[in-house]
């Protein structure tokens, strides 16, 4: 079964969602493959580094809004084993970022880029909009850094993104995650492990009785 993972890398519910999905995949017993499709929840440039805590208080209605918000988070992402460092956490536009993980997946490496760049950002406070950072993180996992680096400053794959980013909008994906089950079952938001484990057996079942 094909599942496809409609994300972004600065969405903590996707980092939650993927951290799910794994170990529902690791509990299911037929064969999956996994495709990431990218996503962006804010294309706008952010022309400075800022903290993401100052940017989501703009956008949604102040520091206390912010903060409940975060918290609110943070919690569910403990409940799974992951830390969300929201202090250290930098506001990008990820449009490189998802430049770099179609780069790893040419390598053989995105699952490993996008859990990387996950950590990156929600745990180490690294700036996904600078390519020099975005080289560094693709170095982490044992790919060449420099390369990373001569891919991110030449325009290899910026048209292929940004047809990808269009296709998302017109599919109708508005927000993320969205888990895309055999190419035709849309499972949104960071469900919990066993509504996952039970949509993958269903589309088992349905895929079967189709056949």
């Amino acid at each position: 079964m094909e599942i496809e993972i409609y994300a972004d890398v600065v969405c903590p519910w996707c980092y939650l969602g993927k951290r799910r999905l794994d170990e529902a995949i690791a509990r299911y017993d037929g064969e999956v493959t996994v495709r990431y499709r990218p996503f962006q929840l804010d294309p706008s440039p952010v022309s400075e580094p800022r903290p993401v805590i100052d940017a989501l208080a703009e956008k949604f209605g102040g520091p206390e809004r912010a903060r409940q918000m975060v918290a609110r988070v943070v919690q569910a992402a403990a409940g799974d084993g992951l830390r969300l460092e929201y202090d250290r956490a930098v506001a990008a536009n990820t449009f490189d970022a998802h430049r770099l993980v179609a780069y790893a997946t040419e390598h053989g490496r995105t699952a490993e880029m996008v859990e990387a760049l996950y950590q990156a950002h929600f745990t180490e406070g690294v700036d996904l909009g600078s390519r020099e950072a975005l080289a560094a993180v693709a170095g982490g996992i044992g790919l060449d850094a420099a390369d990373a680096r001569r891919f991110l400053d030449s325009d290899e794959r910026t048209a292929e993104l940004a047809a990808d980013l269009a296709a998302a909008r017109d599919l109708g994906i508005t927000s993320v995650p969205t888990f895309v089950l055999a190419g035709k079952y849309a499972v949104s938001g960071a469900q919990e492990t066993e509504t996952l484990l039970a949509a993958l057996a269903e589309v088992e079942q349905r895929e079967a009785a189709a056949s």
